[in-house]
Formats: structure tokens, sequence, C-alpha cells
């Protein structure tokens, strides 16, 4: 063969197996589109195609009247699909939807947006978020309106995101105590987390499919599973007494530079908890909700003081002979438990005082003696009559955190020879706020010894009643009644003329007692003390029981009868002035205002208003289009007859609140998502952005407040 042939017959097989190879890839290809197509094709859509659990809506928590503690406002992401519309609507509103999403958003210029739409059109993306938020839902009615979108999903490519975010209306009330929800919308704290399994709902479903972006995107298919929304949880928060107890609180810890506090206010007869504050440091100036020391651990110590009516009530339920006149010596001032020394507030001590002033001085001496002469023989009796009060048993309360309470018993390892004495004043037991307060509630309760509770009902959306919780009763007698009159007479006497005499009240009784305690730290006591005031009121006919816990206040004043006892007045004197029913013996005479002059409050919502002034008995007039929710401000007619027209509240607009009262002012400008500052009392005279001046969410202004 010869070089000619050669090369033909080489030319001839490299031909022949390219023509080989191309015809198996063209066998494969048709293979693979005919045969295996639909195989293939199933594989991409699962990998570009899936489901997603769909949030339900999480119930709300509700105050006793039905004001919103905790709620899920509605939010969106809005994203455009530039592919969707046709080149003429494109065309037409590209420039207009560019300038409307740039004035909106702020994030980018008008071309920098008109740039990124046709950019993303020529891509072939189908998914282009409009800005970095989420917005609320009065602005995303507005942007569903802009060019291009108000077409819709289909012809307009606006796709809307929904999602929830939790809100609480009245912000650091109660903060602690309602609790939080983590990322995943779970309650992690508080009654969020306590009834979260009511609350979250039942989470739904919807197919999402990948987009050129690489964003998922919901995908309408027909296979959507719609979320069951959460339940409503009743509580039995007062958010009046609440607001009270908050601000009475806040004000005893900035002024004594203490460390935290607490405070607690229930229901004598049927253990209903009407607020429940807890009030902690978290920088040299401030002072928020970070924990729940009414209840958990961080805020159980030795109870100290307020320990001693147990300690007097033993000894009166063992010997009930005994009388509130028995003679007890205190000595100098000080007295030595073998190795240790016991000292009284009163540094040259009492002398020779009786049961009754050694319980209203808060003799530590006094209280001890006659715990240890009594009960020196066995101990563990006077233990059991502790357990008897309930002090050792958990109240298995709604909330999770708890502490367990530690009463010692005589078999304890720790036990020792001064261990009687005492804890006969209050010190080595832990024992939270709350557990005392339940104490004292059966003192005030005649005995009767009340689970308390803060969650009273659980409802769905539709207001059908899933559970109630009615009052448990722990304990139908916890003492006999000769102790309970003895035990009632010493509290009453504390207030009268011992440790608490400062909050004595002309117009009301209080009952209670005061308690300082040092604190233990590594292993020895340190000269840092707990405060608390713990007592029921009004004395002689019981409605409410309250404890305030104060804890290491620094500056000259560092006793409870000093620290915690004055906010327990606040408190007291607030309820006494709200709640009609304390009243009920007082003669209430309604007169109707004769000379005509209408009060101050002429600004506010219509439905509050209407029912003032018709008590009051003033002629009024409501105008057509408004109605109970409507915000109105008056006018007088000539025959003084009162007017309510609306008040018109743009949105985009600063709008004038003056003559409200601040909380009416604040509900409406911080739903703005305006920064509000505050300064003097009173009502809204003066604002430092004028009315109708356009706004910006995270805008501030300033309030001037005066008195009318």
């Amino acid at each position: 063969m010869n070089i000619k042939q050669s090369i033909l017959l080489r030319v001839r097989l490299s031909f022949l197996m390219v023509a080989a190879v191309a015809t198996a890839i063209v066998a494969r290809m048709v293979y693979l589109q005919f045969v295996e197509g639909d195989y293939w094709r199933q594989k991409a859509e699962r990998r570009d195609v899936r489901l997603q659990p769909i949030p339900a809506l999480r119930g709300n928590i509700l105050a006793d009247d039905q004001r919103l503690l905790a709620t899920s406002l509605p939010f969106y992401k809005i994203a455009f699909d530039p592919m969707a519309p046709d080149e003429a609507t494109f065309k037409a509103g590209i420039d207009s939807l560019a300038w409307y999403a740039a004035s909106f958003f702020q994030d980018r210029s008008s071309q920098q947006y008109k740039q990124l739409f046709v950019n993303a059109r020529k891509q072939g993306r189908r998914y282009l978020p409009l800005g970095d938020k989420a917005v609320d839902h009065s602005a995303m009615q507005k942007i569903i309106q802009w060019p291009i979108l108000r077409k819709g999903r289909l012809r307009g490519g606006i796709i809307i995101e929904q999602e929830t975010r939790r809100f609480n209306p009245f912000h650091s009330l109660a903060r602690r105590t309602i609790g939080y929800v983590n990322n995943e919308g779970r309650g992690i704290v508080g009654i969020e987390l306590s009834f979260d399994k009511y609350l979250r709902g039942k989470p739904g479903q919807a197919v999402y499919r990948r987009s050129a972006g690489n964003q998922w995107v919901p995908f309408h298919d027909g296979s959507y599973i719609e979320p069951q929304d959460g339940m409503d949880v009743y509580t039995t928060l007062d958010i009046n007494i609440q607001d009270v107890a908050h601000h009475a609180l806040l004000k005893a810890l900035i002024e004594n530079d203490a460390d935290f506090g607490c405070v607690v206010v229930m229901e004598v007869a049927t253990g209903a908890i009407k607020a429940m504050v807890n009030l902690g440091r978290i920088d040299s100036a401030h002072y928020a909700e970070d924990y729940n020391y009414a209840i958990g651990s961080k805020g159980s110590t030795d109870p100290g003081s307020v320990f001693k009516l147990a300690s007097v009530m033993a000894l009166f339920e063992d010997n009930p002979q005994l009388s509130l006149d028995t003679l007890v010596e205190t000595g100098n001032g000080q007295y030595r438990f073998w190795d240790v020394v016991l000292r009284d507030p009163k540094p040259s001590g009492y002398g020779t005082i009786t049961l009754q002033q050694a319980f209203e001085y808060s003799s530590s001496i006094g209280i001890a003696r006659l715990v240890y002469e009594h009960f020196k023989a066995n101990p563990q009796r006077f233990i059991n009559y502790l357990h008897q009060f309930g002090l050792s048993t958990p109240l298995d309360f709604q909330l999770v955190g708890e502490v367990k309470p530690y009463i010692k018993n005589t078999n304890d390892p720790t036990w020792s020879r001064l261990s009687l004495p005492w804890i006969a004043i209050g010190y080595e037991t832990v024992v939270s706020p709350l557990q005392l307060l339940v104490f004292y509630n059966a003192v005030a309760n005649n005995g009767k010894m009340i689970q308390p509770f803060i969650v009273d009902e659980i409802r769905d959306k539709d207001g059908r009643l899933i559970v109630d919780y009615e009052p448990v009763v722990l304990r139908e007698q916890i003492c006999s009644p000769q102790t309970l009159d003895k035990a009632r007479r010493l509290l009453e006497g504390v207030v009268e003329r011992g440790t608490a005499q400062n909050i004595k009240s002309n117009r009301y009784k209080i009952a209670g007692k005061t308690s300082t305690s040092q604190k233990f730290k590594n292993g020895q006591y340190i000269k840092e003390y707990h405060t608390a005031f713990a007592g029921y009121f009004p004395a002689d006919k019981p409605k409410y029981s309250c404890i305030v816990v104060i804890d290491n206040p620094r500056r000259n004043l560092q006793y409870g009868g000093e620290v915690s006892a004055p906010v327990f007045r606040k408190i007291a004197d607030e309820i006494y002035s709200m709640d009609l029913s304390l009243h009920s013996d007082k003669v209430i005479t309604r007169h109707r205002v004769k000379n005509k002059q209408i009060p101050y409050n002429e600004i506010g919502r219509a439905g509050d208003l209407w029912r003032i002034f018709d008590e009051l008995g003033i002629p009024q007039k409501k105008m057509e289009g408004v109605d109970e929710y409507s915000w109105v401000f008056s006018s007088t007619a000539s025959d003084s007859t009162v007017i309510w027209k609306p008040l018109l509240l743009d949105d985009d607009n600063m709008p004038d609140v003056r003559g409200m009262s601040l909380r009416d002012a604040l509900f409406i400008l911080e739903n703005k998502g305006l920064n509000v500052w505050v300064k003097g009392k009173g009502k809204v005279v003066n604002q430092s952005i004028e009315p109708g001046r356009a706004i910006q969410r995270g805008q501030s202004v300033t309030l001037h407040l005066e008195h009318p």
C-alpha cells in the first residue's frame, strides 16, 4: 500500500469514527428528550421547587379589660418581576415606577432604579426585591397603586410576601411578664413561652419556585394549605394598676440606686394577679424588665422580717393561750446566741417589751428568743407549722420559671443550733416574693390560701372559650381563727405604731410587715440589704394584697420601712382612688353640669369622650361619619351643645395633637413611626413640628405639656 492509499484509509476511518460519535450523541439526545424526558424534567422540577411552611398568625395577649398587651402586625416584603409586564407596559411605566421607588425607599436614585429594572429584564430575572425592609399595611396599599405594579401579579409583576412582627402597644409595661418571641415566632419567656402552644397556631404550606436570581418566590399551583391562626390569651392584668406599680417602683429604684425590684398586686378573694412588675438595672442610669424577680431564683433569697409573721403564727398555733401582751426581754439591743451576736435596729435596745411591740418594732432579738425558747426542745415542730402555712410547697404558677421554696428541716445536713432562731427571723430559707405574697394573701383572705393566676381564659379567633382558669384553693385554712385574728392585729399595728407608720393613711387602713435582710455572698453575710414590704388593704375589708421588693439600695435609706413601704403606699393610694368599689360606704351624688363649662379634654377618641360627656350631662352632637374609634375635636354651638368633628390624620403629614393627653398623642405619633420626646406634664400645648408639615418615619418630635 502506497502512501496515498494509507492517508485515504486513515481519513475514512476518522470520518467513520466522528460520524459514529455524532450519531451516538444524537441518539442519546433523542432518548433523553423523548424516552427519559419526563424523568429528568421532574428531577429538575424537584430541584427548583420546594414546599415551605407559612407561619400562622400568632394569637393576641390581652389585659383584663381586653386591651391588647401583645399582638402580631402584618408587614410585607415587596418584590418586582420585570419579565411579567409586556414590552409596551414596561416602557410606558418604567420611568414613573423608578421615581416612585426612589422617593419611597430612598436607597437609590430614580435613575439607578430604572437601570436596575432594565438590566434585570435583560437578564431574565423574575424576582427583584424593592427596598431592604418590609413595609406596613398602609404603605403596601400605596405601593400596589404604582405604575406597572397596579396591573397585579401576572401583568404587573408585583410580588407581595407577608410576614408578621410582634408588637407590644404598652411598650415596657409588664414586658418580662408578657414575654418575647424568637425569630422563629416561638415564645421564649413569660406568657409568650408558657402559653406558646395556644398562641402559635398551626403553620400552613405553600409551593415556592427558585427564580433566575436564585430567589425563592411563591408559586400558585393550587397546593396551598391555609395556616390556622393562634388563640388569644386573656390575662388578669389591670393595665392601669400595672402602670402605677411600674412607675412607683422605677422612681424608687432610681432614687435609692438599687440593683433590682419587683411588685406584685393580687386580688385577695380570687388570687388574680392585677400587676407584676420586674425591673433590673441594665446600666448605671437605666432599668428594664430583664428578669422575673417575683418568681425566679434571682429574686428569691432570705426573706428577712416579712417571715416573722409565720414565726409568730407558729407560736400562736402551738400555744393558743399565748397573748399579744406576752413579755420578752430584748436587752440593750444585742443578744448572743452561742458565738454569734444578734442585733436589733435600735442600737440601745428596746428592753422588756410585749410580743406585739416586738413584732411592730421588728425586734429580731424578741422574735428569735420567743421562738427559740418555745420550740428548742422540738425544732421540727416549728418547721412543720411553716409547711402547714404553705411556705414550702411550690405554687405551680402558670408562668415557667418558678423557683422551688426551700425551708430547712432538722434532718438537713446544714442544720445547726443557730438554725432555729435564724429561721425565725427569715434567714437560712429561700422563698420567692410571690410565695410570700400568697401567704400574706391567705391571712387577708380569712385563712384560705388561693393559687395565684395570671391567665384567665383562652379563646379562639371566633371568640369561642377553649380553656377557663377558675380560682384554685390550695389550703382551705392555714391556721385557726384565733391565730388569724392575732396575726391581723399585729400587721395593722406595724402601720399604726411600728416600722411602717410612715405609710399610715387617714382614708383607709393598711396592714403589712417591713423587712430588711442582709445578703449572703461567698459564704458570709455582707453589708448589702434586701428590703421588702408585704401587706394588704383596706385592712378592715381586704381586697388587694401586694408585695414590694427593692434589692441593695445604695443611698442613705436602707430599711424596708423607708425604701419599700412608701412604694406600697403609692400603689395603694392610686388603686384606692381608681377602684370605686372601695368607696361603696360613701355617698356619691351625681350632679349635672350647670355652668355648661366644657372639660379641658376636647380632643381624643370619640367613644371615650362621648361616655364622659354623657356622664357629666353635657349635651353633645355627633357628626355623620364619626364612630366611636374616630379621633375628634370639639366645638361649641350657641346653645352650649358640644359638636364633635372628625380630626383628620393624614399619613404623610404631621397631625395636630395640641390639646390631647400625652397617652393619646403618643398613640398617634408613634404609630406614624415618629420618635417622641416629652417636656412638662399635663396636656400637649405645643409641638416642635407644625401641623400639616411633611414627616418621615424615624423623625423626632418634641411635645411641650402643661396643666390646664
